[in-house]
């Protein structure tokens, strides 16, 4: 996907403020704050299609920053899926480890220490040449965002807390849940945290104390939504993210479901698990509801068809039948553009 701006694409130089475009990041010379958020909306363009279609109904001034908080979460979470198979090519070859150079678990370390530098700094300057473009244009402008909305940097060292929990060999690594409780733990850095990011940039009618416990609820329920929706995919990767109390209510074990896994088909127990699980994370996502109405008005309609699309997917499972192992439940283009214009005309009328 092109950085290139396109006829719709705010004028990050009038955005960022007179001269962005030629100021540095503290990247290198040739980086300057403009690039490095036309990087960052370039990725979130290419890999998280319902989100970028929501950042649409974002008035111009907050794009950048949701573009630059949904980056950086990207990178993160790459390190992460390439921690099992860095794990098999080190011990084939010591001398290759994963494509970012080194171990995934060293590596969340080292953008820890990095993600610090540039917050103290208010830019990112790399000192080793082997450190990629990509990754410090992406925490430029993190640094920026963070600078620009006051966000809590707290939020980002709970986030990476997380992500360590799903990588192999860390000390906090898990691959199974055993009660919902443990997979909230997990959540709170994974998810909530990412909502407490948001809350700044999107703004409040409310002290941000207030709005805080709704959009971490939201943040949540879109994670508990993904789980769900990706059952097999983690399987794959050996991680089973739903909680084994609540499916052994139903007579469900990691063998089950493995077995489904071999075989395509989802057994009658897990179907009812699933359907169950499936109420829990309805239930969060009307927790959440009313947390939209403690936003700026303008950011509202793309909060809500956030919302709605996510929860759309839990539809999509279940007219499936349950068959996640046989489809990934998506909501289709056509359809997701009905939903935003829905909410941004519904919006518009007094």
């Amino acid at each position: 996907m092109s950085a290139a701006r396109s006829d719709d694409d705010p004028d990050l130089a009038q955005v960022l403020g007179t001269g962005a475009a030629g100021r540095s990041s503290g990247v290198n010379a040739e980086v300057s704050l403009e690039s490095a958020y036309r990087a960052c909306r370039a990725i979130a363009a290419e890999h998280g299609r319902t989100y970028f279609l929501a950042t649409r109904l974002l008035s111009a001034d907050r794009r950048p920053a949701v573009h630059a908080l949904y980056a950086f979460a990207r990178i993160v979470d790459d390190i992460v899926d390439h921690a099992d198979q860095s794990l098999v090519r080190a011990a084939d070859s010591p001398e290759s480890l994963d494509i970012f150079g080194q171990d995934p678990a060293n590596e969340l370390d080292l953008i820890e220490k990095q993600l610090r530098t540039a917050l103290e700094h208010g830019a990112f300057a790399a000192q080793d040449t082997a450190v990629p473009l990509l990754r410090t244009q992406i925490l430029s402008a993190l640094a920026d965002t963070v600078d620009r909305f006051a966000i809590d940097p707290e939020h980002f060292w709970t986030f990476l807390d997380s992500m360590r929990m799903d990588v192999p060999g860390a000390h906090r690594f898990r691959d199974r849940y055993a009660t919902m409780a443990e997979l909230r733990e997990y959540m709170r850095g994974s998810a909530a945290a990412i909502g407490l990011q948001l809350l700044p940039v999107l703004g409040t009618v409310v002290p941000t104390a207030e709005a805080e416990p709704a959009a971490a609820a939201l943040g949540e329920a879109f994670q508990l939504t993904n789980f769900l929706r990706d059952v097999a995919e983690d399987l794959d990767r050996g991680r089973v993210y739903l909680p084994a109390d609540h499916l052994a209510a139903f007579g469900v074990d990691a063998d089950l479901i493995a077995h489904c896994r071999r075989t395509g088909h989802t057994d009658p127990r897990l179907r009812r698990a699933l359907a169950h699980l499936i109420a829990i994370n309805r239930d969060i996502y009307r927790t959440a509801d009313p947390g939209i109405d403690l936003l700026n008005p303008k950011v509202r309609p793309a909060i809500r068809a956030a919302a709605a699309l996510y929860a759309e997917i839990l539809d999509r499972i279940e007219r499936s039948g349950y068959a996640i192992f046989r489809t990934r439940a998506i909501v289709p283009r056509r359809r997701r553009l009905l939903v935003a214009t829905t909410q941004l005309l519904a919006a518009a009328l007094p």
